[in-house]
């Protein structure tokens, strides 16, 4: 027994849980719209739709059950009704049956449509329904238990179109319409019609014919007749209709919420969000309303933190300075002049990074081949090499900002590499068309440890500090919160033949 290994156990509900559901969220991630009156509306027409369909699943077998058992009993009255209609014919001598047929179809007053052969008649019967069958079967039980005396019966459901009575091919379109009108449904509508045969003596055959009390059964278990189709059609299209409409007047508020969101997150005037429709809504637009208000004294105090914190600075940064003119030690007073202007640096970039990334113009649109043109205008002045083709797109920012953010990115560019390439192309994102403005330059690019680190302020590595003494480590982080602040994306990657790529994300519109 020790060496049959334990039995595998199967895994605990929790972690199928973590296995099956992150699946399911990504398949139905995959599958639903994006946004949420898109996902609403898909589930909610959805379930609609289950419950159309389980509803009518349920309904067509009750309907089919229904019209089983009505079937059975009308045919069972039909049999006995056909029973008595033979037993009649029997007992009347051979020679007078022909008359009593003949008077019966001028007179009326019967439901069958009598008629006398010497052999059976074929029928085409209706096949594949089970209403016909049933009503065969039980019709043919009913007429064996009325008249066991009789051999066989020949019970067979056809339509009345080229119908045969008669064993010389006589069909009922033959037949003048007064003998059949009140007895058969031959048009505008056809209803079929059961025909029973049975042989009554040697050589002599009586067929009978008739309607089924309902004469459209074979319709009544049918759930796609047309007219229920169309009810079912409208009263889906009704509650789909109804469903659409409650769901886009409940997410229209989120939608405004959003807006309101994005705007204040760009800097933008945003309007103040009506407190209107559901309870949770109001409670959502007052706490929005709340934080951007607290938000925006948070910027302004801020702003005068670091105004206030450099205007105190600079004055005694200035008396130090002065005092060091005092000292008679060269190199000391040299010591004391390079400390206090690092100092006074940190101060300005300190107010440079808060004021150049809250730059309070409107949107506007900007033409970028303009822009990077006086750019590189100006580099090639200066004896740099720059590459750059066209490319005739436009976007919505803030000009100023924007020329900021890629003036940092090409400054840099230049500073690193011997030679800096620019492209501007189009493509497609998450959340619809993109723009890409992509820089770069043929230095020695960033190891790979560093990369995550560069937006850090006053962050240098130490390439740059040999190449470019002056700076502060503080464009790289100023460029990312303009373009962010425009609901883009700055990345920073290595070329694989050597340099930096920085690039631009924006939306197109």
């Amino acid at each position: 027994m020790s060496g049959i290994p334990p039995p595998v156990l199967p895994a605990p509900p929790k972690a199928l849980r973590r296995q099956y559901f992150p699946a399911v969220a990504h398949v139905l991630d995959w599958l639903l719209p994006n946004s949420l009156l898109g996902r609403l509306s898909v589930v909610m027409i959805f379930g609609v739709l289950v419950t159309q369909l389980a509803g009518g699943l349920i309904w067509a077998a009750q309907l089919r059950t229904k019209s089983e058992a009505e079937t059975r009993i009308a045919a069972q009255h039909l049999a006995h009704s056909a029973s008595g209609a033979i037993r009649y014919f029997m007992s009347l001598p051979s020679n007078y049956r022909p008359i009593m047929i003949q008077q019966l179809r001028e007179m009326g007053g019967t439901r069958f449509f009598v008629n006398a052969n010497t052999a059976l008649v074929p029928i085409q019967p209706i096949t594949q329904n089970s209403l016909a069958d049933i009503a065969v079967e039980s019709a043919e039980e009913a007429l064996k238990s009325d008249l066991p005396f009789l051999p066989e019966f020949h019970l067979a459901f056809a339509w009345p179109d080229n119908l045969p009575v008669s064993d010389d091919g006589l069909k009922i379109g033959d037949l003048p319409d007064s003998w059949v009108q009140h007895i058969l449904l031959i048009k505008p509508n056809p209803a079929p019609v059961l025909v029973i045969q049975t042989q009554i003596e040697s050589g002599k055959w009586l067929y009978l014919a008739a309607l089924m009390p309902n004469p459209y059964f074979l319709d009544s278990s049918n759930p796609l007749s047309l007219d229920r189709v169309v009810l079912q059609g409208l009263s889906l299209a009704a509650i789909l209709l109804l469903t659409i409409l409650v769901v886009r007047w409940t997410t229209r508020p989120l939608a405004a919420l959003s807006d309101a969101a994005e705007a204040f997150g760009k800097g933008e005037t945003v309007p103040e969000l009506p407190e209107t429709g559901s309870r949770e809504f109001v409670k959502t637009a007052r706490a929005f309303s709340g934080m951007r208000e607290r938000i925006k004294r948070y910027l302004e105090d801020r702003e005068r933190l670091f105004v206030s914190i450099s205007h105190d600075l600079r004055t005694p940064i200035t008396r130090l300075k002065l005092r060091t003119e005092l000292l008679d030690d060269d190199d000391m007073r040299t010591e004391f002049h390079d400390d206090l202007d690092e100092l006074d640096m940190m101060v300005k970039g300190a107010l440079q990074s808060v004021k150049d990334s809250d730059i309070h113009e409107n949107r506007t649109e900007v033409r970028l081949d303009a822009l990077v043109a006086r750019m590189i205008r100006d580099a090639s002045m200066a004896g740099h090499e720059v590459a750059f083709e066209p490319a005739g797109i436009s976007v919505m920012a803030k000009p100023l900002a924007l020329k900021r953010a890629i003036g940092n990115l090409f400054d840099n560019a230049l500073f690193y590499g011997e030679k800096v390439e620019i492209v501007i192309r189009q493509s497609q994102g998450v959340d619809g068309d993109m723009v890409e403005i992509e820089l770069r330059d043929h230095g020695p690019g960033v190891p790979e440890d560093a990369m995550g680190s560069l937006f850090q302020p006053y962050l240098r590595l130490e390439h740059g500090r040999n190449l470019n003494s002056g700076g502060m480590g503080l464009g790289l982080g100023i460029a990312r919160n303009i373009v962010q602040a425009h609901g883009g994306e700055l990345l920073l990657r290595n070329h694989p033949q050597g340099g930096l790529i920085a690039t631009i994300i924006l939306p197109a519109k």
